[in-house]
């Protein structure tokens, strides 16, 4: 007895529902990971806010010294004497120890007069090049400087420098302190020390200046210059602006980190742990249990696909049917074989498709019909028109005039969209034929073009042919300027006000031609181009038509050019260009020669 669809289904759902629980399982991992990314970057953040605090603490309690010292260089009216000075610098132990660099005094003019720790050639130094003194002196509050070298001791050095102010506040004069960050250095060394015994990537970066402070393995003597774009992710992610997260580069993760900016320094401080280490713990775990799960998962899935592959197989056939009857390729019912719920769906479909060609006949000769019987009275309601506006009847009131005229051209637009329904139901059902004959291809082109010009010249488009020699060939005339109407007229409608169409025949090979009729316009919309030479097809813009007509021109353009022998096509280069490629004897009888 054959299992029913519905006993296959259910067998196809249960090898499903495995594969779902994998899934779940492959998701439930990329959570885990996602979850550990996050704690890490934010235990990395903590660690980095820590570090930066830190710096702020031994910042803090140096400028606070230096603030609480710089009054007493000054007897509230000028700056003590330069022995004085000497004097109060020397009785400073505990300011000076927080200053490996020393003390140093300066002028209101940024020039020194005093200092703890004498550095060859530094008195009567000028430093009013240097952008902190010139804030202090606008500010009249403490500064601290960015990592900078040192200009008589070529050291990487941070300055403080708080200004010295009379009892009226006018600026005496200015103490420095001076920290010598290869001697003194006020990096946060416990958090240096931690970093490195947990195996973490920590770096202190001046970003402004684009320097190291620390890069994570030394302190120099040097302030070394961060890495070119491109050669550090680390750094380029820092550079980019982003705290925290995890650090990619082509599908593969390398870090996870964070960072914290110290404004006052300019600095970042960075952690990163390699993104390996953290998922290491995870991988374990998903091992072990991956393992078991695929080896059951595997089993059950040969035996689900077996049963879902005796299912499927009947109905992968029936599609390829339905496809071949929907492209017209096959006609045939379906086979009504198989388990009950096939037979049964072949019977449906096979019924719901005779009543389909049925109502599609009805209709097409229905089209057919009531065009037919349009025409003959249109016809003849067009040509009294053309005479009542021709003056045979006499000469009409301007109102009157404005009216026909308006009846004419709707009648004559009405016609054409019935010659269409015509000719496309006759290429439809096969009963359009062809009358080849020798003509000349430009005596085609110039009438088609001669045809479209009161159109053009509403529309201020201009119309222009480039044939080359004259060409003689074997088709329907009458045909051939069905066809360059129809492309013509459409790219004049798509053309802007002052445009140009253009018709351009190529014969690359003596039995082949290629007529390419373009415009400027704005070309073929791409989520159109798929359907652009379906019947009843046009291109719209929001909720309005672009052009007028029934959708039908360019189907018949595609339907005629096969039955030539052709075929048709478009491309968009600063505008449409629609091109057809024809035989240039079609029709000839065997043996006979071009």
């Amino acid at each position: 007895m054959a299992f029913s669809l519905k006993g296959r289904i259910a067998l196809i759902m249960f090898s499903g529902a495995l594969l779902t629980v994998l899934g779940v399982l492959a998701t439930a991992y990329h959570s885990l990971v996602d979850d550990l990314e996050q704690l890490y970057s934010q235990r990395q953040f903590n660690a980095t806010v820590r570090a930066a605090e830190q710096v702020e603490q031994s910042l803090a309690s140096r400028r606070l010294a230096l603030e609480s010292m710089a009054p007493q260089l000054s007897d509230g009216l000028r700056l003590l004497s330069l022995a004085n000075l000497q004097a109060r610098l020397a009785r400073q132990p505990n300011v000076t120890r927080l200053f490996s660099g020393g003390l140093v005094v300066f002028d209101a003019n940024a020039t020194v007069i005093a200092e703890t720790d004498p550095v060859p050639g530094r008195l009567g130094t000028s430093y009013t090049d240097r952008a902190y003194f010139r804030k202090v002196q606008d500010t009249r509050e403490t500064v601290i400087s960015r990592p900078l070298v040192g200009r008589t001791s070529g050291d990487p050095v941070v300055v403080f420098v708080s200004p010295i102010l009379s009892d009226e506040g006018d600026l005496l004069g200015m103490l420095a302190g001076v920290v010598n960050l290869t001697s003194d250095s006020i990096l946060p060394e416990k958090r240096i020390i931690e970093a490195r015994r947990e195996g973490v990537s920590f770096r202190i970066m001046d970003t402004e200046n684009q320097i190291y402070v620390y890069n994570g393995k030394t302190l120099s003597r040097e302030l070394q210059p961060l890495p070119v774009p491109g050669d550090d992710l680390l750094v380029d992610a820092v550079l980019f602006g982003d705290r925290l997260g995890v650090i990619e580069r082509d599908g593969e993760k390398h870090w996870v980190y964070a960072s914290t900016h110290l404004q006052e320094l300019g600095w970042v401080f960075v952690r990163a742990l390699p993104h390996q280490q953290v998922v290491t713990p995870a991988k374990a775990f998903f091992k072990r249990f991956a393992s078991i799960s695929l080896l059951i998962g595997a089993t059950l899935s040969l035996f689900a696909f077996w049963i879902a592959w005796g299912a499927m197989r009947p109905l992968e056939t029936m599609t390829r049917r339905i496809h071949a009857m929907a492209q017209g390729k096959s006609d045939s019912p379906l086979p009504e074989t198989g388990v009950p719920e096939l037979v049964g769906l072949a019977r449906a479909f096979n019924r719901l498709t005779a009543e389909r060609r049925a109502l599609s006949q009805v209709k097409d000769d229905f089209v057919a019909v009531v065009s037919h019987e349009l025409r003959t009275p249109l016809t003849s309601v067009n040509g009294a028109l053309r005479l009542v506006n021709s003056g045979v009847t006499g000469t009409l009131p301007d109102k009157a005039a404005e009216l026909t005229g308006l009846a004419q051209r709707n009648g004559e637009r009405l016609q054409y969209l019935i010659n269409d329904l015509l000719d496309f139901s006759k290429l439809s059902s096969g009963k359009m034929t062809l009358t080849p004959v020798d003509c000349r291809l430009n005596d085609i082109i110039d009438d088609a073009l001669n045809g479209n010009r009161p159109m053009a010249a509403e529309r201020n488009v201009s119309l222009r042919s480039a044939c080359g020699d004259d060409l003689t060939v074997l088709m329907d005339p009458l045909r051939m300027r069905q066809l360059l109407d129809n492309l013509i007229s459409n790219a004049i409608k798509y053309s802007p006000e002052g445009g140009q169409v253009r018709v351009l025949v190529e014969q690359d090979q003596p039995d082949q031609l290629k007529v390419t009729v373009s415009d400027q316009g704005e070309g073929i919309p791409e989520a159109f181009a798929g359907r652009l030479f379906e019947r009843f097809s046009q291109a719209e813009y929001g909720t309005m038509r672009a052009c007028g007509g029934t959708g039908l021109g360019l189907a018949i353009c595609k339907e005629l050019a096969e039955l030539m022998g052709g075929r048709i096509g478009f491309y968009n280069r600063n505008g449409a260009h629609f091109w057809i490629e024809l035989p240039s004897r079609y029709g000839e009888p065997e043996g006979k020669q071009p």
